[in-house]
């Protein structure tokens, strides 16, 4: 009895108040007696259990009755919006922090801004409006909370929002044929897809990566997706580890790929040829390369070297230990510039790591042989380079010697790409035409230096004999006149 007499106060209080903000606002009274559709829905938007009345969108006298003066022009009646005038009448308060704050409100104030610069704020195919506005993400008369479930921008609805025109074959075509529009399947066969439909709220949907209101071209310098800015976009999440704990998955790769050559030429010499993590992992359909795919993905690019690793004895001998191609002497995310001493069996070279003196005792040797032959070559050429140098200085012509030295480099180079074969007999033959070479240009070099010092023994030579004759000649004349 005691608990009612207490409680029975504050529920009138309660009845009493909505009953005037109802009161109060007189088309949603109106409405809402109607039980149209709107009103339903406006019943659980946001902004009516804020205060808001219709009036703050569609214009208007709210606290009429009369339906000519709470619909009249004069009151500031605008109607429905159309077209920008949506986005417009969103941003009154949406843009204004002194409006949101009374509100209560910690939402940026910058939405609006954003949305003009996106790619969605091209004009439409109508031309008299821009592609996309804000009701048509977070719809109209029943908007939540983005936290809330029930939204259509709440993590777990944002790829189901964005595929209702990105799925579109017809609708996409009239603004960008190009786009492909099975990004939604492909999403559906990532590992972020795959735990999103399992109610993951915390992996990466479309806004995790592309954003929300400020959405760039992905050729936009600015863009979240721009190829030298996707590394830093992937990090976002996977280099956080309280954000990542419970996956399971390291959280070193963004800071592995920074030092790697692939994210040097990206990141710091901003060639945008150069993989970011999606040309490996995907983009849509994002999952990392199981052990039998690694080496097609790193084909892509490198394209001889697979062709002649998988013709290689190391491909059978891979497959039979399950070990992934590429990434077993290269890495993965660290992948360092391919040098020299990758080869051989000094303490830094990949191949002692299966290969020794006692087991599988063909392949240390070869290895070793591979190592001497690129030594050699390389010697023979920094000899070489000397020389050259050491000529041309000496203001001797050798450019053709210097152009023939390019033969040498490029031999170097296919040695590298060569030793993915594992062959010696065709590795040999390649470093060995780069040896030839180098010592054709050092005899070349060395008749040139030979050259220089003959001709200046013989420039002193003849400046002692043109000296000798001008004094001889200076005395014989002075001898005459002393005649006379």
């Amino acid at each position: 009895m005691n608990i009612t007499k207490r409680i029975f106060p504050i529920v009138v209080v309660m009845v009493v108040v909505c009953g005037i903000l109802i009161a109060d606002d007189q088309c949603y009274a109106c409405h809402s007696g109607m039980g149209d559709t709107p009103s339903q829905k406006f019943a659980k938007d946001i902004h009516f259990k804020k205060g808001i009345s219709c009036a703050a969108c569609h214009g208007g006298n709210a606290t009429s009755d009369d339906m000519d003066i709470a619909m009249s022009k004069k009151e500031g009646y605008t109607g429905v919006p159309r077209g920008d005038a949506i986005s417009s009448a969103c941003s009154q308060c949406h843009s204004s922090a002194e409006t949101m704050k009374r509100y209560g409100s910690t939402l940026p104030t910058d939405q609006w801004d954003e949305l003009q610069k996106s790619v969605h704020a091209k004009t439409s195919f109508t031309g008299k409006e821009h592609i996309a506005q804000c009701t048509t993400c977070h719809g109209s008369h029943g908007i939540v909370s983005a936290q809330s479930p029930s939204s259509p921008v709440y993590p777990l609805n944002v790829t189901k929002l964005c595929s209702q025109c990105h799925s579109d074959a017809k609708f996409m075509r009239s603004y960008n044929p190009s786009l492909p529009i099975d990004q939604m399947e492909k999403y559906k066969t990532s590992v972020h897809g795959m735990k999103h439909v399992k109610g993951d709220v915390k992996v990466a949907e479309c806004a995790s990566c592309h954003g929300s209101h400020g959405i760039r071209s992905v050729n936009d310098t600015r863009s979240s997706i721009y190829p030298a800015n996707l590394p830093s976009t992937c990090a976002k999440c996977h280099s956080d580890q309280g954000y990542m704990k419970g996956y399971n998955i390291p959280v070193d790769q963004f800071e592995k790929y920074q030092k790697s050559v692939h994210g040097q030429a990206l990141m710091v010499k901003k060639d945008l040829s150069a993989p970011a993590c999606n040309d490996c992992h995907g983009n849509h359909g994002a999952v990392p390369p199981g052990v039998q795919s690694i080496s097609k993905v790193c084909g892509t690019c490198h394209a001889l070297n697979a062709e002649l690793f998988s013709a290689s004895p190391h491909k059978k001998a891979f497959d039979k230990k399950n070990l992934p191609e590429c990434e077993t002497c290269h890495s993965n995310h660290e992948i360092l510039h391919a040098t020299d001493e990758l080869v051989g069996i000094s303490g830094k070279a990949v191949c002692i790591r299966c290969h020794s003196e006692s087991e599988n005792t063909k392949g240390f040797y070869v290895a070793k042989t591979m190592r001497m032959l690129i030594d050699s070559l390389t010697d023979q050429q920094l000899s070489a380079e000397k020389l050259i140098a050491d000529a041309e200085q000496k203001g001797m012509e050798v450019t053709e010697a210097k152009f023939k030295l390019r033969d040498a480099h490029q031999a170097r180079l296919q040695s590298r790409t060569l030793v993915h074969s594992f062959d010696e007999g065709k590795f040999r033959d390649v470093v060995s035409s780069g040896i030839i070479v180098a010592e054709f240009v050092q005899g070349e070099a060395l008749r040139s230096i030979d050259e220089y010092y003959f001709r200046r023994k013989g420039l002193g030579v003849t400046t002692f004999i043109i000296t000798f004759l001008v004094i001889s000649l200076f005395l014989y004349i002075r001898k005459i006149e002393s005649k006379k």
